[in-house]
């Protein structure tokens, strides 16, 4: 059984292995996260992508949906850059691509822990209240951001049900309930209307 981080589809072609996988739809996620804050934003608009590590199949779904945001509310993405899912890093980056690209409206985080450094850079670089923040994965500190008004949106995969999940279906298969598959488990939008503690 595959939890969460899918693995790569023409290894396993290659191979002749057969791995259900269990987890979100990080594509889609991302694409709510991207669509509620392309809704504060207009046609034309300038956003800025901070991408996982770009091997990470994750990390790709999250920055395909992002792009498939902008593209559906006519954003331009002025630059989208790899922060390796860390907060530090995150924040020199956004701070880089603010400084070279002062348009920007918004700033799109493949994670929570970027999402995070990119708020620490726009307090930093005075756009405060000017450049609105999304992230993905629904940690403690994003939620009392979004509560804050610091951020607007996260995406909310359920990590801590993902071994639940797995470990659930793979007792069907070997009870011969299920047949082995994929099987996508849910992912929510978080914005201030609906966050909790």
């Amino acid at each position: 059984m595959n939890i969460d981080n899918k693995l790569d589809a023409d290894v396993l072609a290659s191979t002749g292995v057969r791995i259900p996988f269990v987890g979100p739809d990080n594509r889609a996620g991302a694409r709510t996260v991207g669509g509620a804050v392309a809704a504060k934003l207009k046609a034309g608009d300038a956003v800025l992508v901070l991408e996982g590590i770009r091997t990470s199949f994750n990390g790709q779904q999250r920055r395909l949906g992002f792009e498939d945001a902008a593209k559906a509310a006519g954003l331009v993405i002025a630059d989208s850059q790899s922060a390796q899912w860390e907060m530090n890093i995150a924040s020199q980056v956004a701070s880089a691509m603010l400084a070279s690209h002062p348009q920007a409206k918004a700033i799109l985080a493949a994670n929570d822990n970027m999402a995070l450094g990119a708020l620490a850079a726009v307090r930093s670089g005075g756009k405060a209240g000017q450049v609105i923040v999304g992230g993905f994965d629904n940690i403690q500190a994003v939620r009392q951001a979004i509560k804050a008004g610091d951020i607007l949106a996260t995406a909310d995969q359920h990590g801590d049900q993902l071994a639940v999940f797995g470990i659930e279906y793979a007792l069907q298969i070997l009870d011969g309930k299920s047949e082995p598959a994929d099987r996508e488990t849910p992912v929510d939008l978080i914005t201030a209307e609906n966050v909790k503690e």
